[in-house]
């Protein structure tokens, strides 16, 4: 249940649920018979916030800087030596259950870029693997990461729902392995939350952000709304507004431990 109201949650505080209620609102308000000035000045101020926020979080310039803003981890610098005994992966939560033309399942475009640089560092650390998410998630990762690059992952934690689940039960399987230090694979705008949570269940951890933002010009087409601006500047926003939440939900349970 916690679970499920927190995915409810976010999707009515995260574009584009959030700006399309306040562009409703609005309309609404100016919909009324016999409203009053002030309420039509409200919905028009409320229709146009919405529409112009979901337009602007829907640009590739926007979703960049939230992005920049959301990332706190450069990338790992595979040159030093690791004192790491494990490589953790995290699931995206995008996959295909079915996809027709590998006859089996599949990573979208999120959970691919974590599986694909996860697969790369335990190949350059010789690393055993860790996946973790709910069921479909690591039958996913578990065909991808044999499928597309030859390798098996020694344990599977098949569980988790969220990131505080990901690090409860990979903590489990790692300790009971004797595993105290590992590598964190997860996007970069997620890496910064995951990392608490792993810490905070006992693990050593060593951030591998996938996907790291870096400095880059812009073309004219990065001030034009798309899907993929929209679902970036959604997940950047995600995490930054998750953070105090993250927090909130840590000193709780710290308070409610002590008593």
């Amino acid at each position: 249940m916690l679970v499920t109201l927190k995915i409810l949650l976010r999707t009515l505080v995260l574009p584009p649920a959030a700006p399309l209620l306040l562009a409703v609102v609005g309309l609404c308000l100016l919909l009324r018979r016999r409203a009053s000035c002030a309420a039509v000045r409200a919905g028009w101020g409320l229709m146009l916030t919405g529409l112009a926020s979901l337009w602007l979080l829907a640009t590739p310039v926007i979703a960049d800087q939230l992005t920049r803003l959301a990332q706190r981890y450069p990338a790992l610098d595979l040159s030093h030596h690791t004192e790491a005994q494990a490589v953790v992966i995290i699931s995206g939560g995008d996959v295909r259950d079915w996809a027709p033309e590998y006859r089996g399942a599949a990573a979208a475009r999120q959970m691919l870029d974590r599986l694909e640089y996860g697969a790369y560092v335990a190949r350059h650390t010789g690393l055993p693997l860790l996946l973790s998410g709910t069921p479909q998630d690591v039958v996913a990762m578990q065909a991808v990461l044999w499928r597309d690059f030859g390798m098996r992952a020694r344990w599977v934690d098949g569980q988790s729902r969220d990131t505080f689940d990901n690090a409860r039960f990979s903590a489990q399987l790692l300790k009971a392995d004797g595993v105290r230090r590992i590598i964190l694979v997860t996007s970069t705008v997620h890496e910064w939350r995951a990392v608490q949570e792993f810490i905070g269940v006992g693990l050593a951890v060593e951030p591998a952000p996938a996907h790291v933002w870096v400095p880059h010009r812009h073309v004219i087409e990065d001030y034009l709304p798309d899907p993929a601006g929209l679902s970036d500047s959604a997940e950047a926003l995600h995490e930054i507004l998750g953070e105090p939440m993250r927090q909130l939900f840590a000193v709780t349970h710290l308070r409610r431990h002590d008593s």
